[in-house]
């Protein structure tokens, strides 16, 4: 329940805060005038909920982790090669781990995903194929997968794409960011993924032994053969045989893909810890690149671009070709039917990390463009319904499925906030209803569901019987005790690209950087999250103002919470308003003391998207 609540400002009303962001001449940190707020009462229930998710999460988390790493960092599996069950998904057993503690974790989640990142970087160097020649002396080269395509590389970095939240002054990811950033930016000599002239990746499968240049095979994809009787096959298969023969149709692997664009999320990292610009340049013509390609190919990013520049060249002038391209529909030995596996729609990325750069509405456009194409070709089937395409072949459009093409449209309109951009996206989300006023209950039912699935995934840690000999890489994801995605909505007002992702018709993917409304920082501790028994709730949030609820839980302690603009300083924010009293900020970043037991509503007017990307912390920017 909500009580009274007010708030007052010490010294002088003028100026918050001091932020470092382009355009801002606010004091330093240490300098400002800090607001104040005091409150008399019980607290909300949704904020000790939240309290109670961190904690449980982070206790959860351990016992994953004792379980199922060792010593060292190294996921007890049997290691293999392979898009099904291969070093990805050994790491991505830590996914979201790196978020839960830039929301305010212990310390202790950062230092296990710190060690099961280093242990996995040398596990995986050290593990070796016989018969898959590109992993023959390591499935790792210089910390980096040897050779695969970026649906599954994007699911290796999940994690690592977002450490930089928590620790940018971390000396060996930093050098990792701009080391994995050059592996398509022409700067390693080993691996020539790049064609800077004609602006492509070389082909859909590369890494640090460079791209492939000849048709894929199927065993480069399913990996070595092995016994698989005692292990549990996630994807279905009983045998061996039956996962290569999963791979017979993924041949078309040379020349560019749209998948590729997931690896601007390395170039954005490099950018906002080092600064330099390069990284930028590189990452905003190469998505400039593929939305000209979009453009000539009539608003539809074509899936296939030959190694002369120009679309469909490598396999019969076909722009629809390729393996995960828009005509891609192998056969599944599994379910003996043909699958239809076009990943076009899950590489908006690339377009959302150069709008987080630039705010240039033209790269969301590109995609809009491409929904209207789609509904475009809108027919009624047989039960009365209208269906819209998802694939493309020899034979034009199919792929048929009931309702309009909404993909990655909520997304769309989390960047835009534009009322266009709502009305052409999925209606009912639980969280978009409670931004929009519609469900009051939201806050604590999310927070209700998600501690009785920890309680679930527990179980199942307790319940699991496999040993490393006889344990896939992938048989325990679904037990990572890490559920952020309504704690990101929660107290960041941010979206969660991810496996699973936070809407039904966001793209299933990894390797996302953190897209967010506000971050939150622990001043005394110096490090990034919530302050201990702090809780924070965004109640709305429109293209110029943020409303967000914070609460102290503690009732002897003051609590004080930097609270930034954006997941990368990349928002100004212009003022401040408390009960009615308005102040002037306008800096990325402000103070707020909390006496104990407040709970503050705030009204944050704020300039999206016009501050240069950074990750150093806000008293490292003052």
């Amino acid at each position: 329940m909500k009580t009274s609540r007010r708030a007052f400002l010490v010294g002088s009303s003028a100026a918050l805060v001091a932020g470092c962001a382009k355009g801002s001449s606010s004091k330093p940190l240490e300098q400002s005038v800090v607001l104040h707020g005091t409150n008399t009462g019980e607290v909300p229930e949704w904020a000790i909920l939240q309290r109670r998710l961190i904690a449980k999460m982070s206790d959860a988390c351990q016992v994953f982790y004792d379980k199922y790493f060792d010593e060292r960092g190294y996921f007890l599996c049997f290691e293999r090669w392979g898009a099904n069950d291969g070093p990805d998904d050994a790491i991505e057993n830590l996914n979201g781990w790196p978020l839960l503690h830039a929301i305010g974790a212990p310390d202790k989640i950062r230092d296990l995903y710190n060690q099961g990142w280093e242990g996995h970087l040398q596990q995986f160097t050290e593990a070796k194929t016989v018969d898959v020649p590109i992993a023959r002396e390591g499935m790792f080269y210089k910390e980096f997968t040897t050779q695969l395509d970026w649906q599954h590389l994007a699911e290796e970095l999940t994690s690592f794409n977002v450490m930089g939240l928590s620790e940018p002054g971390h000396s060996a990811n930093l050098d990792r960011v701009k080391r994995f950033a050059g592996l398509y930016m022409g700067e390693d000599p080993e691996a020539p993924n790049w064609d800077p002239k004609l602006r492509i990746i070389k082909s859909m499968m590369n890494g640090s032994r460079g791209p492939m240049l000849r048709d894929a095979t199927a065993l480069d994809w399913a990996g070595d053969p092995f016994d698989t009787t005692n292990f549990f096959m996630v994807h279905g298969e009983d045998s061996y045989e039956e996962t290569l023969h999963h791979y017979d149709e993924y041949t078309e692997v040379i020349g560019d893909h749209p998948l590729n664009l997931f690896s601007t999320t390395l170039a954005l990292n490099a950018f906002a810890l080092s600064g330099d610009g390069k990284y930028r340049d590189w990452l905003l013509g190469y998505v400039d690149a593929w939305a000209m390609r979009a453009e000539q190919n009539d608003g539809i990013l074509p899936s296939n671009v030959g190694l002369d520049g120009q679309f469909g060249s490598s396999y019969d002038g076909k722009w629809y070709a390729g393996t995960y391209g828009w005509g891609f529909s192998p056969y599944d030995p599994v379910t003996e039917k043909n699958a239809n596996r076009n990943r076009v729609p899950r590489t908006i990325i690339g377009f959302f990390n150069a709008y987080l750069l630039t705010n240039d509405d033209r790269y969301l456009d590109v995609w809009r463009k491409q929904t209207d194409v789609i509904n475009a070709q809108q027919r009624v089937g047989e039960d009365g319904q209208v269906q819209t395409p998802i694939m493309y072949g020899d034979e034009g459009w199919y792929g048929w499925r009931n309702g309009l093409c909404q993909d990655n449209g909520l997304d769309i309109w989390w960047f835009s906030m534009k009322p266009t951009d709502r009305a052409r996206a999925q209606a009912g989300h639980p969280w978009v209803n409670w931004l929009e006023g519609k469900n009051a209950d939201w806050p604590v039912a999310s927070l209700q569901a998600d501690l009785l699935e920890i309680d679930d995934r527990l179980h199942l840690i307790d319940a699991d019987e496999t040993t490393a000999e006889t344990r896939l890489a992938d048989a325990v994801l679904d037990f990572n005790p890490a559920v952020v995605t309504n704690l990101l909505h929660q107290t960041m007002g941010a979206i969660h690209i991810a496996r699973p992702s936070w809407s039904k018709t966001s793209p299933f993917a990894g390797g996302a950087p953190l897209y967010a409304r506000l971050r939150h920082f622990n001043y005394a501790k110096r490090r990034a999250g919530l302050p201990d028994g702090v809780a924070a709730l965004v109640t709305g949030m429109t293209d110029k103002t943020t409303e967000l609820e914070l609460v102290n839980l503690d009732a002897d302690v003051s609590k004080e919470v930097v609270i930034q603009g954006g997941g990368y300083a990349e928002h100004q924010i212009r003022t401040v308003e408390v009960d009615g009293e308005k102040s002037e900020v306008d800096a990325s970043f402000f103070r707020l003391m909390l006496a104990p037991g407040a709970v503050v509503s705030l009204s944050l007017e704020m300039d999206r998207y016009i501050n240069t990307p950074t990750l150093a912390f806000p008293w490292d920017r003052a």
